[in-house]
């Protein structure tokens, strides 16, 4: 074999590579760390989309909970004092105001409201909650509350009673068709002190916004009949305003609080759920980080196997010299030895770490039961499930990585196979 037939990556370099690979212990082989390099980047690369993944579908669905069921922008007014003293932050042109807002391009939906916070009764259950008085007309349009969402009951008839969250339900034991009071200690002044307010109401409808807190305190009225049980007049307290793109809110914040009049004052969806996406975020690229970290000692594994393979197959490496084999194809065939292993276990991790995606809703119910339940807490995770989404990217970004570093680390041995001398490998053969 002349040097001039040699080229890159021949037929004979991948030949000589598989009959390294699978070669038996006793033939001079390394098969057993051959699985356990195999395993470990299949094991490493596994972890990282899977995490991606579920990293993903919980930043994307606390996303969605935020926008669907809470107002993208809440615009509301400085504090106003009146002749008497008395300090005001109530918007009396409130339906001029809302028709204003819808004016501005990219604005979805303007709903006045009045909010307040109260205690909900039902026999000998108690639990606090916070009202949302709301036009029947604007609360049929909340995404993940109104119509088209998950609920019970008769949402039709919301102007003839109280709507309230599965949590308020489940904590007062109520359902469709009792009644329930709402009691608020801000009443009526008497001789004898402050008497509270009482108010009972019949629930027509019962919603769940996918949220925890949501869900545990939150209950709508008609505008009409907060304004009367707090005793607000025709006043809104805010307007609740949704847009067609959330992400770019900060772009409409001057049109929009120069529809709202010179006592604006904004406060948006990223101002109330900021901090914690930012955590997400800085959660996120540690977690990559770490796990990059487990596919690089995965990839480790590779390098001791190669070196084992080199120092066993020393007498084939002076023979394959002496007929003629160059530096570089032996450098080639122990590469592609350790790059073989670094790509199949690469493939292997991909396709269980989209399984894994793809069918996270039977794994995590699987785990649930294996022990025993309450694995998933929704009162401090605020979503009800684990959710994961596969993102090309994440795979994306896994496989390179992944790839980058097994094939890298397998350069050292390859070229040290490469730089060994015939003469002394055959020396004591």
């Amino acid at each position: 074999m002349s040097k001039s037939s040699t080229r890159p990556f021949a037929k004979f370099e991948f030949m000589i590579a598989w009959r390294y690979i699978r070669a038996r212990r006793a033939e001079g082989g390394v098969s057993v760390m051959t699985w356990i390099s195999l395993i470990g980047v299949s094991l490493a690369v596994f972890a990282l989309i899977a995490t991606l993944a579920v990293r993903s579908g919980f930043r994307a669905e606390f996303v969605d909970t935020i926008l669907g069921a809470n107002a993208h922008v809440t615009l509301y007014q400085t504090i106003e004092v009146d002749e008497a003293g008395r300090t005001s932050r109530a918007i009396s042109d409130y339906s001029d105001r809302a028709q204003a807002v819808l004016q501005v391009a990219g604005v979805t939906r303007a709903a006045p409201l009045v909010r307040g916070q109260v205690m909900g009764n039902f026999q000998n259950s108690n639990i606090g909650v916070e009202v949302y008085g709301i036009n029947p007309d604007d609360f049929f349009t909340i995404p993940r509350i109104g119509r088209g969402s998950d609920g019970v009951g008769d949402i039709g008839s919301f102007s003839q009673g109280i709507a309230i969250g599965t949590g308020v339900a489940r904590e007062l034991g109520v359902g469709v068709g009792d009644r329930i009071k709402l009691i608020s200690p801000n009443g009526v002044r008497t001789a004898f002190g402050t008497s509270p307010r009482v108010s009972a109401y019949d629930v027509v409808y019962v919603f769940s916004a996918g949220r925890w807190d949501i869900d545990r305190m939150r209950v709508y009225l008609p505008l009409s009949e907060a304004q009367q049980f707090f005793n607000r007049g025709d006043v809104a307290d805010e307007l609740e305003v949704m847009v067609d793109d959330p992400e770019a809110i900060d772009e409409m914040i001057p049109d929009l609080m120069a529809a709202m009049g010179p006592r604006a004052l904004v406060w948006t969806w990223r101002d109330s759920a900021g901090a914690f996406l930012r955590a997400l975020s800085v959660e996120d690229n540690v977690m990559f980080i770490l796990l990059s970290i487990l596919v690089l000692i995965a990839s480790m594994n590779i390098i001791s196997g190669l070196i084992m393979l080199v120092k066993n197959k020393g007498r084939d490496i002076g023979i394959l010299r002496t007929m003629g084999l160059t530096e570089g194809a032996v450098m080639r065939v122990f590469f592609i030895c350790g790059a073989s292993i670094g790509t199949v276990g690469t493939i292997v991790g991909v396709v269980l770490g989209c399984l894994f995606a793809i069918y996270v809703d039977p794994v995590f119910a699987f785990i649930n039961y294996a022990t025993g339940g309450g694995v998933w807490d929704p009162s401090i995770r605020g979503i009800y499930e684990l959710p994961a989404e596969l993102r090309l990217s994440d795979v994306l970004s896994a496989v390179a990585l992944s790839l980058g570093l097994s094939w890298g680390v397998t350069l050292f041995p390859a070229r040290r196979a490469a730089r060994m001398n015939p003469v002394e490998a055959l020396r004591y053969e």
